[in-house]
């Protein structure tokens, strides 16, 4: 039976360590938290330490075994599991008594919830008899928070046999598939992000795992996470041809976000959920005339009508008005809320010293960088162990990282084998083919430091988690790397899993006051700075790249032209004026950049 969770907000995944074990702390107070589950040495490490927290068994799951990943996957997930529903039942069969953790679980609920206000009756109520009926109705009521996993879709290494040949569904991304579908969770979705991976989304029909139970029930749920409408629409058809449902598109800003930023071409936020208000009927129709008849194919009973289809978001919102605009005019079914719960020690795990760095963080400190070996750009705090490492390397005059993980090893310009563009070895023959080319000095020096920025993600977005709980998983490698989207420079404050919930839902306010700009006017910020820089990137640009850049500048002006109509509807409580200069500068901006260009094509 489908669980339906009570607050309408969730925790986005967050690098490989940092929403870790979000699960194991969130989950009992109803709340939706996802997890990376790529990188199964990190895992392992956690599983070991949370076994041994709890009194569980822990036998170690080596390199050696046959099909150690699969096996160190589920293991975790079902030792989560475990540890939600173990906590959540404590919780669920304890008494109502101030400053108790069934007090906390009700005291954070939305206010507009139903559940809510049933608990509040509760209070108020005097009569004994009444008193324990609404009790019980409250604790019948009561549901843990989902596990989500998210599966970065492009992280895919093909892993080899002892003859160095793929070994058949043996892939990074595959077999961490394989593990999800085999675990023990339950109301539980997979999250695929980057991209559409046809090879993944072909072997999800191995797995009865992610059939529906009954209309609208599925113990295990897809996702995907896009960045556009056409996105949705292309991938949802691809799984409903092979009778498999999606069951929530997760919408990310393109720039306005943490970790790997995938811009669209120009598509803003607003229009692109406005998008998915107009067409969320027409979307599950579309899909549910492909998915239906492809069940009944399959030998499954057919639907009367389709399954539900969720629209969430997230990327960049930081107040509640923003997220009271994106529910109530934008229809969305969630919101996430990733960047400012890395100040929330109850909700993720971030080491003391990265912690500090987060906390004294300014706008100079959160860049767009060449980071990832992925080539995409990557949101990025500076300052790091991480960074420091990697610049004193370069200043020994040996650049590069180990690369003991392999996870983002997709280079072959001068291996047979891919290897990493963040490696020792890529780089040392990297740079010495850039000495020896005939490169002008200005793209020689913006190669090289594209070049040097590179660094070892795998370890840098793993190590948090086991520094905080000295469960070292590699030795001798102690960096962190930590991608924060924008936002995080208005929040200066470590705060407790209440207080957050109460910044969500508008009882309080953790943000200081900086003159922060609307969310929606940021993204439109970033996409104008994200173009500057590109077209300032490329020297000799070709007539078809120019193209480009004017699509993409005549799609801003048509998000600002969105922008102005949609404030005529007065939707927004505060900063109307505000809002409405911000275009103003941003239209002047775009269209100079679009005048600049149509003289390069003269």
């Amino acid at each position: 039976m489908h669980i339906s969770t009570p607050h309408n907000f969730h925790i986005p995944v967050m690098g490989l360590a940092y929403s870790i074990d979000s699960p194991i702390k969130v989950a009992c107070y109803g709340i939706n938290s996802a997890i990376s589950i790529i990188e199964d040495n990190l895992l392992e490490a956690m599983r070991k330490h949370y076994s041994r927290k709890n009194g569980e068994a822990y036998t170690p799951i080596g390199i050696k075994e046959e099909d150690y990943r699969v096996k160190r996957i589920t293991g975790y997930l079902n030792l989560l599991q475990k540890l939600v529903n173990t906590e959540f039942e404590k919780i669920k069969t304890s008494t109502f008594t101030l400053g108790s953790d069934l007090m906390k679980y009700f005291e954070m609920l939305p206010d507009t919830g139903e559940l809510k206000k049933t608990f509040e009756k509760f209070l108020l109520t005097e009569n004994p008899s009444e008193k324990e009926n609404l009790k019980n109705i409250l604790k019948e009521k009561m549901k843990p928070g989902a596990i989500e996993v998210n599966i970065m879709t492009k992280v895919d290494k093909d892993n080899l046999s002892k003859d160095d040949l793929p070994i058949p569904n043996a892939s990074d991304a595959l077999t961490a598939l394989k593990a999800y579908a085999t675990s023990d969770l339950k109301n539980s979705s997979i999250i695929f992000s980057a991209g559409m991976n046809p090879r993944l989304f072909n072997y999800m029909e191995n797995f009865r795992e992610f059939d529906a139970i009954e209309w609208g029930h599925f113990h295990k749920k897809i996702v995907i996470k896009v960045s556009d409408y056409r996105s949705a629409l292309i991938q949802g058809k691809y799984l409903a041809k092979k009778g498999i449902w999606v069951s929530e598109f997760r919408i990310e800003s393109g720039l306005n976000c943490g970790g790997h930023v995938f811009a669209t071409q120009g598509l803003l936020m607003g229009p692109i959920l406005n998008e998915f208000k107009e067409k969320k009927e027409e979307l599950q129709e579309s899909l549910f005339s492909l998915y239906n008849p492809a069940i009944i194919a399959k030998g499954k009973q057919g639907f009367s009508r389709p399954h539900p289809i969720k629209i969430t978001v997230q990327g960049g919102i930081g107040t509640a008005a923003e997220d009271n605009l994106l529910h109530n005019y934008f229809k969305v079914d969630s919101t996430g809320w990733g960047t400012p719960f890395l100040l929330c020690p109850e909700a993720t795990t971030v080491d003391k010293n990265t912690l500090q760095l987060l906390l004294n963080s300014k706008e100079k400190d959160v860049i767009r960088s060449q980071s990832s070996p992925l080539g995409v750009a990557f949101n990025y705090l500076k300052g790091t162990s991480a960074e420091t490492e990697r610049l004193h390397r370069i200043e020994k005059g040996a650049p590069g990282s180990p690369c003991t993980e392999k996870y983002l090893v997709s280079n072959t310009e001068f291996t047979k084998k891919p290897i990493c563009t963040a490696s020792r070895k890529y780089q040392k023959l990297k740079l010495k083919q850039l000495e020896e080319s005939d490169l002008s000095e200005t793209e020689y020096l913006q190669q090289k430091e594209d070049l040097l920025s590179k660094e070892c993600l795998c370890v840098g977005l793993s190590n948090a988690a086991p520094l905080n709980y000295e469960v070292p998983f590699l030795k001798k490698q102690k960096a962190v790397t930590i991608c924060p989207g924008p936002n995080i420079v208005n929040f200066s404050k470590v705060s407790s899993l209440r207080e957050m919930t109460d910044h969500i839902y508008g009882r309080s306010n953790l943000m200081h006051p900086t003159g922060r700009p609307h969310m929606f006017v940021k993204e439109l910020e970033l996409y104008i700075d994200f173009l500057e820089q590109h077209i300032a990137r490329k020297q000799n640009p070709d007539k078809r790249m120019i193209k480009n850049w004017e699509t993409y500048c005549n799609n801003l002006l048509e998000g600002i032209v969105f922008y102005r109509e949609f404030l005529k509807k007065e939707v927004l409580d505060s900063n109307q004026e505000a809002f409405k200069k911000s275009l103003e500068v941003a239209e002047l901006t775009v269209n100079n950049t679009k005048t600049t260009l149509f003289k390069k094509v003269i």
